[in-house]
């Protein structure tokens, strides 16, 4: 991570503070247009999608429901839960928007995601020990974690991982790494598995019991054409957040240099240990513009929608101040995800050898 005094972080938390007192300042009508449309789109499209799904014996028609309804999993979780479950649009004072009663379409219930990704990941994200977003507790990611021979098979967890990924995050705040390790103990555990098993059977029950059982005769298509839909959205989820946190440039840290930090502080490990991938209008609205995760993790609170705009002021100040903005394609910024969980799997010296980039020496840790 860069090196910057204090009236230099100084001087970087009150750039970062401006552009943010901007945008609250101007948040209004177009910002609540904005945010329930999208709520309208995924509505129609989770309706289609279902209206469509027993019709499914026709391929085309299959397709098409399928696709609908991934489609809508994938932007009611990134465009509208995750985002509003951040507090984007509290100020709406709309009790369906509201950050602190939302519940969103997926096994994680929305105060575990609020506990773990809302406090812990974004309080200390890529701290190494205290970001167990990191990694999951399933990848070896940095030279933090001594390479043992199970971290060969681990591209076999990461697509676990990616397949399973709303179990995954589901189970989070399980912390089954501590409860190995003996740290705690899973009667610990009970209120949280309490609710973990109670919403996750409702999701279970709704999407592969009561929908194809309402559609009897067609049941296994129904049932296949909602096994896909789940499919798809964890897929891209799990592929967004991972572009957004594992990449090449992206930077982690201790908990020794990260010790009594300041705003300004904060700030440049929010610029340093993010990474952003570009495209177009629907590929941002797809990813709930995570495809701007700097912009995200320096601002979670402001509409997510707003970041497209505010990105090269970001960038201009990222600039004066000599700080890395780590940006490139989807697909550059997801090879070099690949390269990192594969490299990692490796002994250090093979690891080294074959990909230099990720060497002891280049690698940023």
């Amino acid at each position: 991570m860069k090196k910057m005094n204090e009236t230099q972080l100084k001087e970087l938390e009150q750039d970062l503070d401006t552009i943010r007192d901007q945008v609250i300042a101007d948040l209004g009508e177009r910002d609540a247009r904005y945010i329930r449309r999208i709520v309208r789109l995924h509505r129609s499209l989770e309706v289609g999608g279902r209206v469509l799904m027993p019709f499914g014996f026709i391929p085309p028609v299959f397709i098409a429901a399928t696709a609908a309804l991934g489609i809508s999993k994938i932007i009611e979780n990134m465009e509208i839960g995750h985002n509003v479950m951040h507090g984007q649009y509290d100020w709406m004072n709309d009790t369906s928007l509201h950050s602190q009663t939302y519940e969103w379409d997926t096994v994680c219930t929305g105060d575990s995601w609020r506990r773990t990704h809302n406090y812990e990941h974004h309080t200390y994200t890529n701290i190494i020990g205290k970001d167990r977003d990191y990694g999951y507790a399933l990848l070896r990611l940095s030279d933090d974690d001594k390479w043992k021979p199970a971290h060969s098979l681990q591209f076999i967890n990461y697509v676990l991982l990616s397949v399973f990924f709303q179990w995954g995050v589901g189970l989070h705040e399980l912390e089954s790494e501590r409860i190995r390790r003996r740290e705690i103990s899973v009667r610990e555990k009970i209120p949280f598995l309490k609710d973990f098993f109670r919403k996750g059977g409702r999701q279970a029950f709704k999407d592969y019991v009561f929908f194809p059982l309402v559609t009897f005769p067609v049941a296994p298509v129904v049932l296949a054409g909602n096994v896909g839909a789940n499919l798809i959205r964890n897929l891209w989820s799990s592929t967004v957040i991972f572009c957004g946190h594992f990449t090449q440039d992206a930077e982690t840290f201790s908990e020794e240099e990260c010790e009594g930090e300041s705003k300004g502080h904060w700030y440049l490990r929010q610029l340093t240990g993010s990474s952003n991938f570009t495209g177009g209008k629907w590929m941002h609205v797809m990813s709930g513009h995570l495809s701007y995760q700097v912009e995200h993790h320096i601002f979670p609170d402001l509409p997510a929608h707003r970041y497209p705009e505010i990105s090269e002021q970001v960038q201009a100040v990222c600039k004066k101040h000599g700080i890395p903005y780590n940006t490139g394609t989807f697909a550059r910024q997801y090879s070099t995800v690949l390269k990192r969980v594969l490299g990692y799997s490796l002994p250090d010296r093979m690891r080294n050898r074959m990909l230099p980039e990720f060497s002891s020496a280049g690698a940023q840790s």
